[in-house]
């Protein structure tokens, strides 16, 4: 299922039918599954996620299914500091300075922002070449840009490649992504990192999102009691 109404708007046009979760937990509710795992494919346990739980949780008052979900990608504190070094390890090159870029939220009170805090925090700790922003809300690149340049430029860093923290390249990747990257020429050497053989950069092609993704879900199985093979 897809929770981006922009995406099935798209998706629409194409003549391509997918749909939201409602949608979809209604379709196989009425198959008579007996058993269904909502696998959360967020990175942060913030909004979006909040929205699968409530929606799970609405269709429990009434299924006689056994329904449930998991955790966001990034929720629980080892598997995160974990998937964080990885990413840092695997991006990170001599002489250039790593500018992470969250998505973000436009709101203080969002549940699961401390995971957005813990991200920021960390990378920052690890690798003094590392710098985060957002695109919209706390700490984004459009508010911050001059003190993050002024920043970079301290530590004596002419090179600067962006690492976007999203799930996949999609419009963010392609506007946002290259509209940051062409700012940052101005000052510097910058560059968007991209996986080996793939021009394009996303969370969901790298084995320990899958792997964290995976774990969820045997997880998952365990408490709603059913045996993972």
């Amino acid at each position: 299922s897809f929770s981006s109404r922009m995406v099935l708007k798209h998706l629409n046009e194409q003549k391509e039918e997918f749909k939201n979760l409602p949608q979809v937990l209604a379709d196989v509710d009425m198959l008579g599954y007996k058993h269904i795992l909502v696998a959360s494919i967020n990175l942060f346990p913030t909004d979006e996620h909040e929205m699968v739980k409530r929606t799970v949780e609405g269709f429990k008052k009434f299924s006689m299914s056994n329904i449930s979900y998991t955790d966001a990608i990034l929720t629980k504190m080892k598997d995160s500091s974990l998937f964080l070094k990885s990413l840092h390890v695997r991006v990170s090159k001599e002489d250039c300075a790593n500018l992470y870029i969250i998505h973000g939220t436009p709101r203080l009170d969002v549940s699961g922002i401390e995971s957005i805090n813990y991200t920021s925090k960390y990378l920052e700790f690890i690798d003094e070449k590392n710098f985060v922003c957002s695109l919209e809300g706390a700490f984004s690149y459009s508010d911050i840009k001059d003190v993050l340049k002024d920043k970079i430029k301290e530590k004596g860093y002419k090179k600067v490649q962006v690492i976007p923290m999203l799930l996949v390249s999609g419009n963010h990747y392609i506007k946002d992504m290259f509209e940051i990257k062409d700012d940052l020429k101005d000052e510097f050497i910058s560059s968007i990192v991209s996986l080996k053989d793939d021009e394009s950069f996303n969370i969901l092609a790298l084995n320990s999102a899958k792997k964290i993704i995976i774990k969820n879900i045997k997880e998952s199985f365990t408490k709603m009691g059913l045996k993972v093979g």
